[in-house]
């Protein structure tokens, strides 16, 4: 017996619009991935797969009930996706984007609490009782500078110099209480032991309100988290990435004239580019893998012929391990002391934010993969593929192999250029194979602080066309399209198939556990100090 993926089978719409009556133009069997793929409307998608020696995969009827009801509700998760992309609000100031998810997650029946850990747009969103309690993370903060018509393939902004979902959060959000929605009919449904919570995690362009969490070790009341995030391609995500510390540099100096009388002035700008000079130096003394960044946030002012008395610097030190960010951010510190004393200067130390490396898990990484395997991938119409082709003319590298299995494995390389080849167009509309060996993504996030307090895992869904460049007004484009609202839902059934597996069999989760045990058993070292508060930096 095949599994047909969910569109054919819970009453949902056909992307092909005439029922089921659908010809068939070829049939190809992946025999490494266990796959069976189907041509039709010249578009290849995954009919079923196998498991080694035990044939064909059915989905259970669990699993299909709780699905069926993400299709039920699939209008109302397209709503919250596209009011949360037309607030398109920053950081900490997602006051509305909250406000929506927690009024409609009350709605669905959830036990809802506000201001989680002291940040005024986070919530904790509760359905079911006991043990397993599974999270699933939820963002939704937009980027400056982004503001874009959705589904146009040339640059228009709506609001001059107005923010926009540049990084997908408004569809990671709503694929995240679609995931929810799914979990809690599954658990209503068969009257099974467990709790999932919905965590609305705000500011995680700069904010991290996950690692403000985990410092206040809220992630270790949980059995495992599950996210997703929006990508370029269908995979299971892995590997390390850059623990990030983000501090601001504020030096108050005396201003005086630049001709007339220097002599009484202390310059913090001098300040300032004495400690970027320093840092400089460093560079060569720390890891290569570590990377130092900044940006002056206040120049003093724009007269050459004063003595700023005011001057400040923002910066970012990454390393890939935490504990060594933590202490290559102590010398940076350091640094703006020497410049202080050099400049007879005073400085202010003021902390944005910091992230953690991410830990892998293995265990609940092929869960998600195999759910992701029975699910198939999304699938497009021919006017969304001519949407998607007409965007990715917009920018260069739209012909690069994309995800972690294709950057670091030979083979799967391989695989996937022939992938590409076969799709023939610019969206990924298959499933990259799983890869579970070393990996490093140089950038930061802070689902690895959650990763350190408990088993945590994730995947990308293809939400743009192949190549598409992060935080840029394409994505913001594609974001309010049929082609992302398409991702957020598939992306909540694979997560909350995955989630009814850990439900069903706990020896799943004793071995994620098992596994989370053994990755962090040299402790986590936090990079939130305990004084700090969720904060933005002071520009200007």
């Amino acid at each position: 017996m095949l599994y047909l993926p969910a569109f054919f089978r819970h009453g949902g719409k056909n992307p092909f619009g005439r029922g089921l009556q659908c010809v068939c133009q070829g049939i190809f069997i992946d025999t490494k991935n266990r796959s069976v793929y189907i041509k039709i409307q010249n578009s290849w998608f995954c009919l079923a797969h196998w498991r080694k020696k035990e044939g064909i995969v059915v989905m259970t009827d669990k699993k299909a009930a709780a699905l069926a009801a993400i299709d039920a509700k699939a209008e109302e998760i397209i709503r919250v996706a596209d009011y949360i992309w037309e607030y398109a609000e920053l950081s900490l100031k997602e006051w509305k984007s909250a406000a929506l998810y927690c009024e409609t997650l009350e709605r669905e029946g959830f036990q809802v609490e506000r201001g989680i850990c002291g940040i005024e747009t986070a919530f904790a969103a509760s359905w079911g009782f006991g043990k397993p309690h599974i999270g699933i993370l939820a963002e939704y903060d937009a980027l400056s500078g982004l503001s874009q018509r959705g589904g146009s393939v040339t640059r228009e902004e709506l609001t001059a110099g107005g923010s926009g979902h540049g990084c997908g959060h408004n569809l990671l959000g709503a694929g995240a209480f679609a995931a929810a929605l799914g979990i809690k009919a599954y658990l209503e449904q068969t009257g099974h032991s467990g709790t999932v919570t919905l965590y609305g995690c705000p500011g995680e362009e700069g904010g991290a309100a996950k690692a403000f969490m985990a410092r206040d070790g809220l992630w270790k009341e949980l059995d495992a988290a599950l996210t997703w995030h929006p990508e370029d391609v269908n995979e299971v995500a892995t590997g390390s990435s850059n623990s990030c510390i983000q501090v601001q540099y504020k030096f108050t100096g005396v201003a005086s004239h630049a001709a007339g009388a220097p002599e009484q002035g202390r310059s913090a700008l001098d300040a300032v580019e004495l400690m970027n000079i320093g840092v400089q130096f460093l560079r060569e003394h720390m890891s290569d893998k570590a990377r130092i960044h900044y940006a002056i946030t206040d120049a003093g002012g724009c007269s050459p012929n004063v003595v700023q008395p005011r001057a400040s610097v923002l910066y970012m030190v990454r390393s890939n391990h935490v504990s060594e960010a933590v202490e290559l951010q102590k010398r940076v510190d350091r640094i703006a002391e020497g410049a202080a004393l050099m400049t007879d200067t005073t400085f202010e130390r003021k902390f944005i934010d910091g992230l953690a490396d991410t830990i892998s898990n293995f265990a609940l990484e092929r869960v998600l993969y195999e759910n992701f395997r029975e699910l198939g991938v999304p699938s497009y119409t021919e006017e969304e593929h001519t949407y998607a082709n007409a965007l990715a003319a917009t920018y260069s590298g739209s012909d690069a192999l994309p995800g972690v299995a294709a950057e670091n494995d030979a083979a799967a390389r391989e695989e996937v250029r022939i992938l590409r080849e076969k799709a023939g167009h610019a969206m990924n509309d298959f499933l990259a194979p799983l890869y579970q060996g070393d990996a490093f993504n140089p950038g930061s996030t802070d689902v690895a602080d959650v990763s350190w307090l408990t088993p945590t895992a994730q995947i990308h869904v293809a939400s743009w066309p192949n190549g598409c460049p992060g935080h840029s007004w394409q994505n913001v484009s594609c974001d309010r399209t049929e082609i992302g609202h398409k991702a957020a839902i598939h992306a909540g059934k694979v997560l909350a198939a995955a989630a009814i597996d850990l439900y069903e069999n706990p020896g799943i989760l004793d071995e994620a556990r098992a596994e989370f045990e053994q990755r962090t058993r040299e402790g986590y070292t936090c990079p939130i100090p305990e004084d700090a508060v969720p904060t933005v930096p002071d520009l200007g």
